[in-house]
């Protein structure tokens, strides 16, 4: 039997800056995100039954309609009338509900493994215009690499990837909505990230500017519900991090540190504090989709 085995990699935001609440109930946002060397893995297998099977390594994932990689399977089912069914087993790596994309990352994997299950031969283009009727994330995680993510995140432009770095990424043991964070955000007494600065610094290669321009709004809300998230950062810059940052809607906390002699003292000092701590290198460019 077929197996098809995909990569579902992490993503960080540089930078995340949210403009406005849109009609349609999502907000306008303006992100830079870039994706890192911790991945969950997707395998997928050729049902004869027109059945999507979800299993999972992880307790804390639904494994039916739920679960977005069964979404991504349901809507390219319906989509290109495949009257077959598929066996999607994923072994988690990422934290769940840690503010890194791993659903998304996982339905993105997911579409391109498919594509490739079913010689559906589709484009990126098309590949992502799928990702995009599953969540805001889905159409960057197709790709992955570094890219400014608009709209409600669904518009991509690419990025060249960063300078190599290591990434710390520190995740407290609690789980933070999406959803209420927007809900709690209040734009009128937020700093703002400057988000062409940290374009600038990405397309000069400029190591030392990217960190001094990382910036994250929802930081303002998670921070204050979330202590712990701030103690993680302060205990970051401590130890040496050239750059410190809360990823997403949190809680997770990544550095970017520029010299592997820093990794291990600050791993080693977060992993007292943190059930979830990984040092990992920075991936920045995109996933072949040949």
């Amino acid at each position: 039997m077929v197996k098809i085995i995909e990569k579902a990699p992490a993503k960080i935001n540089l930078a995340l800056d949210v403009l406005n609440k849109r009609p349609d109930g999502y907000h306008e946002v303006r992100m830079v995100m870039t994706t890192v060397d911790l991945a969950d893995r997707i395998e997928l297998e050729h049902l004869q039954e027109d059945h999507i099977i979800v299993h999972s390594t992880s307790s804390y994932i639904p494994e039916d309609q739920r679960n977005l990689a069964y979404q991504a399977a349901e809507v390219m089912k319906k989509q290109f009338g495949i009257d077959s069914g598929v066996s999607i087993k994923i072994i988690k790596e990422i934290p769940v509900a840690a503010g890194l994309a791993g659903g998304s990352s996982d339905a993105a994997a997911t579409i391109r493994g498919l594509n490739r299950l079913w010689n559906l031969r589709l484009s990126t283009r098309e590949l992502m215009a799928i990702g995009e009727k599953i969540g805001s994330d889905v159409p960057f995680c197709i790709q992955g690499g570094t890219a400014i993510a608009t709209g409600r995140g669904e518009k991509i432009e690419r990025l060249p990837a960063p300078p190599p770095c290591w990434v710390i990424l520190a995740k407290p043991n609690v789980s933070v909505s999406t959803a209420e964070t927007y809900r709690d955000l209040r734009l009128d007494n937020v700093t703002h990230p400057n988000v062409d600065g940290m374009i600038q610094a990405i397309m000069t290669q400029d190591f030392d500017r990217i960190c001094n321009h990382l910036g994250n709004v929802l930081e303002s809300v998670t921070v204050k519900k979330r202590h712990d998230v701030a103690q993680i950062k302060s205990l970051m810059v401590r130890m040496g991090a050239d750059g410190v940052l809360m990823s997403g809607s949190g809680p997770t906390v990544f550095g970017l540190i520029r010299h592997e002699s820093r990794l291990n003292r600050i791993y080693n000092s977060l992993k007292g504090f943190c059930p979830n701590v990984f040092g990992v290198r920075l991936l920045g460019s995109p996933i072949s989709l040949e």
